[in-house]
């Protein structure tokens, strides 16, 4: 059935309109525009709420990693889409980002720069502004937990060795990952980057809980400082 020009929802046969359609043949039927549809509930005066839906996807090439970048201002400006809509739409994919969390085995082992930047995806992708996290381990290097140290803007943020330093030991922590990530993409480290891992370093050093890594992190990619021999 085409959704273009198709009037209201309710004129749709019953096992087209997307909540009727999900209770009579299961949620894996439904497209992605559908879904959204259900969030959203309902259209404009000449757009029915998948019509919205399918609009909102093709803005962003109907990649759902893209649409779970966009901010509330961003959604708003859709027709039909105010606050309440936006609101929902993304807390609906932050639910689906921290269930691909919670699908990840436990106490897993970090052996490798890759296998930290695995674990660190679902709390660095899709961020707008530069975050600071730590990754604890313990003395077999199974990973403890990622630990939230600072948030800052588009072109940076303030980490302090403090504040990072006092987690790992209240956590028992016998070493750690350094990671931030670069909204811009661009994955060489500036000169402030290399400074305060130095530091970290030889505070680590210092306090018997050393620092394996540093990795600057994007969506698609990462810089280690331990693989560049820069550490």
């Amino acid at each position: 059935m085409s959704y273009e020009s198709s009037g209201t929802i309710q004129s749709w046969a019953e096992e087209d309109r997307p909540r009727e359609k999900l209770m009579l043949k299961g949620k894996a039927a439904l497209s992605e525009a559908e879904l959204i549809a259900i969030l959203i509930n309902s259209g404009t005066v000449d757009l029915t709420a998948v019509d919205v839906s399918r609009i909102i996807l093709k803005s962003v090439n109907n990649n759902l990693n893209d649409l779970a970048k966009l901010s509330v201002k961003d959604l708003s400006k859709f027709r039909g889409i105010g606050e309440a809509r936006a609101i929902t739409i993304i807390a609906a994919l932050e639910l689906g980002r921290r269930r691909k969390e919670q699908d990840r085995p436990q106490r897993a082992r970090v052996t490798c720069s890759r296998d930290a930047y695995n674990e660190m995806i679902p709390h660095l992708i899709d961020k707008p502004h530069e975050e600071f996290w730590i990754l604890l381990m313990n003395r077999a290097n199974e990973i403890m937990r990622p630990v939230l140290i600072s948030t800052g803007g588009v072109s940076g943020t303030v980490a302090d060795p403090k504040l990072i330093f006092k987690q790992a030991i209240e956590h028992l922590a016998s070493s750690m990952i350094l990671f931030h990530n670069h909204p811009s993409g661009n994955l060489t480290p500036s000169q402030a980057d290399k400074d305060l891992t130095k530091k970290l370093k030889d505070a680590g050093r210092l306090l018997d809980i050393p620092v394996l890594d540093h990795l600057i992190f994007t969506d698609k990619a990462y810089y280690s400082f331990a693989d560049e021999g820069i550490l």
